[in-house]
């Protein structure tokens, strides 16, 4: 690992992203350890390409730390806590997965300031739910398998205190969190009677005419890969604005749109069309996807099969210029838990969680079984995984500060 260039990884990323905002991307990720880590995921495929693995590929999440679990509603209005990021989603070996969950766990245990105990301690916990819900999961039928979902209801009741308390903040924060919510914040309706969003440059920067023509009519494309309700759903709705939008921190600069649709009673609904390019886990993880041509169809594809419940609104397009997007709706009662503030008990038991919930996201494979007969009954493998853990954390704090330097 000492003989890479991390930041020839991340300029190789840039080349491909919009120029103007490249700067703000370098600038988010070296804010903290952590948050470079979470805009890292190039650079660790790249070091686990070289690593000897167990050969056991399955469908695999690609960008599976911490903060890439979170909240959100289902088609029933439930609301589910599962893993919510898919832009890296391709076949991998499996463990790659669990490095990329364990390694977060002690990056942001340091970052907090929990100590080199608790930093231990918790990814060892995060080790101990992925192996123990995957093997759980094991003793179910397939079919079982497929409907066990992540109710937070369910959640709530395995917890109490202090733990229930941070549980029920995320709550409280995904219910406002809502379509309706964004459209109350983001746009506004025009003299001309037509709803547009609002400038806010350089978040959320409105299409020129002629640019939103050209995206225009790929709508049509969009309603082909969704099932016939939705498309018929969206049918009853106009598009009266699209607008460039940024997000994240490691997809800084990748081209993500949002798209206000327009009811007959007034009502809308707001859309987000996000870039998809080849997964990391392909271009510097060397883990070719052949069961998939266009990466919006990746995207979408693997989301349906790693959560519980994905949204009905998935679909993808072709945009004018050749690349590929997935679309998706926007803040549909997403909500994260904010690991600021937490105390090590709190943090211990979301990062317990969120390696259950990757557990329950690996056993969908077929693969599932040999990987809990590797895993075995004793705690061999989470000791090793979290040793492993503990030194990419260290290398991956020395390449922040390399980076962070070079800046």
């Amino acid at each position: 690992m000492t003989d890479r260039d991390p930041l020839a990884i991340l300029e190789a990323q840039n080349e491909t992203r919009l120029p103007e905002l490249v700067e703000l991307r370098m600038q988010r990720m070296t804010s903290s350890p952590f948050a470079f880590y979470r805009g890292t995921a190039a650079i660790m495929a790249a070091d686990l390409a070289d690593d000897p693995n167990t050969g056991i590929s399955i469908v695999s999440c690609g960008d599976a730390h911490i903060t890439n679990f979170g909240l959100y509603a289902s088609p029933q209005r439930t609301l589910l806590f599962d893993l919510n990021d898919f832009d890296e989603a391709a076949e991998a070996p499996w463990e790659w997965d669990v490095k990329r969950l364990v390694t977060s766990v002690v990056v942001a245990a340091r970052d907090a300031g929990y100590g080199a105990d608790v930093a231990r301690s918790t990814a060892s916990k995060a080790a101990l739910g992925y192996r123990t819900s995957l093997q759980q999961m094991m003793t179910l039928p397939v079919i079982e398998r497929f409907y066990r979902s992540a109710a937070v209801k369910h959640l709530r009741k395995r917890t109490s205190g202090e733990t229930r308390q941070m549980i029920d903040r995320a709550v409280a924060q995904a219910r406002k969190r809502t379509s309706n919510q964004a459209v109350a914040r983001m746009t506004a309706v025009g003299a001309d009677g037509i709803r547009r969003f609002v400038d806010a440059p350089p978040l959320l920067t409105r299409l020129s005419a002629d640019e939103q023509v050209q995206l225009l009519h790929l709508f049509d494309e969009y309603r082909a890969t969704v099932p016939p309700d939705i498309a018929l759903l969206v049918s009853q709705y106009d598009i009266t604005d699209i607008a460039l939008r940024v997000v994240g921190v490691g997809s800084v600069g990748t081209r993500c749109f949002v798209l206000v649709l327009s009811g007959p009673a007034g009502d809308a609904l707001i859309l987000q069309v996000k870039e998809a390019e080849a997964s990391v886990l392909e271009t510097w993880g060397e883990h070719p996807d052949e069961a998939h041509s266009h990466h919006g169809a990746r995207v979408v594809d693997n989301q349906r099969i790693l959560q519980a419940i994905s949204d009905p609104f998935l679909g993808y397009i072709t945009g004018p210029t050749g690349r590929n997007f997935y679309v998706r709706q926007f803040r549909d009662m997403k909500g994260s838990v904010e690991l600021a503030g937490l105390t090590p008990a709190q943090f211990e038991a979301y990062v317990s969680e969120c390696g259950s919930v990757l557990g329950r996201a690996h056993a969908q494979s077929p693969q599932a079984p040999a990987i809990a007969g590797y895993l075995g009954s004793s705690d061999a493998f989470d000791r090793a995984v979290v040793d492993w853990s503990l030194a990419y954390a260290d290398q991956s704090e020395d390449d922040f500060r390399r980076v962070a330097a070079a800046l």
